[in-house]
């Protein structure tokens, strides 16, 4: 059922005045006029003596102008409808709404909108007790923010206190939208890992009215290091060795985050072969367990050899002439 237009004198709104927007405006004008005039009439900010009423106006207008169908709607009435000289409004003859829901007419209790508002449109108005409605955009959560922080492992490893600056946007005084730069201290936990979020509530952009501010959002990334690599909580390192540490065995020192430890070559080790250091990780978003210290080893020789060297090599040919470590291509 659609509701007829209720036969009682009352002002006509013409909201392309009340926005300041002409007939032609697309959305996003429209909607830009109105963030703009909602923050300058808001009676959180505004020093207009008659902020309330504006703000109200502001934001029935925008109901309907940002909704295709009932701008369609009030286009129509507004071209076929006759405004009088006492400022009433009279609508084309057997006028009805196809907006209006099926209940019959009453003014909402709230008095957010205005009886002209109401007439075309009904009781529910299908406007500002909705997910964009008027009330929660006076209302609004600030948005949060993402930051990036590079950190050097050890900052990671460790935990640090870091300085950071980024730009956001808030209400000034006048309800305007400034950009300003804001900084904060940090405190970065031990063991974060890369790409991980740190939350800092109440940090991110202001919110409008009564609306909460967003949340902080910092991702960690970490800054290259010249030996060390990082696999989620486990740390990576490239071990050279010697020839004959890797045929003889040997107890050497390897370099971890937090100082050096002994780990043994086992004999008759080759590059590629891995060594796992317990524990020589990160301790990741849990805190509770630490990774690992992956060491992979590399063998090396030298560049050059004393006669002596190459002496005792062809001696080693010698002793292992049966080893062919490229038979498995004579298949």
């Amino acid at each position: 059922m659609t509701l007829r237009w209720k036969q009682n004198t009352m002002e006509f709104k013409d909201y392309y005045k009340i926005l300041g927007v002409s007939e032609q405006a697309d959305a996003s004008e429209i909607k830009a006029s109105y963030r703009k005039l909602a923050r300058k009439y808001h009676p959180d900010v505004s020093k207009e003596a008659n902020a309330e009423q504006q703000f109200k106006e502001v934001g029935e207008a925008y109901a309907v102008l940002k909704d295709t169908e009932k701008r369609a709607e009030y286009d129509l009435l507004r071209q076929q409808g006759t405004r009088r000289a006492d400022g009433g409004f009279q609508p084309p003859p057997d006028w009805q709404s196809s907006q209006a829901d099926h209940r019959q007419y009453s003014h909402s209790s709230s008095g957010d909108f205005s009886d002209f508002f109401y007439s075309i449109f009904g009781a529910n108005g299908g406007g500002f007790h909705q997910a964009d409605g008027f009330q929660r955009q006076a209302n609004q959560r600030g948005r949060d923010m993402h930051h990036k922080i590079a950190l050097f492992l050890e900052e990671a490893y460790a935990g640090c206190q870091r300085q950071i600056s980024f730009l956001v946007f808030e209400p000034d005084q006048n309800g305007f939208s400034r950009q300003r730069e804001k900084t904060l201290n940090v405190k970065i936990p031990a063991g974060v890992t890369q790409g991980q979020h740190i939350r800092l509530a109440g940090q991110g952009e202001a919110g409008v009215g009564n609306g909460k501010a967003g949340d902080l959002l910092l991702e960690i990334e970490f800054a290259p290091h010249p030996y060390f690599a990082v696999d989620g909580v486990n740390i990576l390192l490239t071990l050279p060795v010697t020839c004959w540490e890797a045929a003889l065995g040997a107890t050497i020192e390897v370099p971890t985050i937090s100082g050096k430890v002994k780990v043994k070559v086992p004999k008759g080790a080759s590059s590629g072969n891995k060594l796992r250091i317990k524990g020589k990780g990160l301790l990741g978003k849990g805190g509770k367990t630490p990774g690992d210290q992956i060491v992979t080893l590399q063998v090396h020789l030298p560049k050059t050899h004393s006669a002596e060297a190459e002496a005792l090599y062809r001696q080693l040919s010698e002793c292992e002439a049966n080893f062919n470590p490229r038979h498995v291509f004579e298949r």
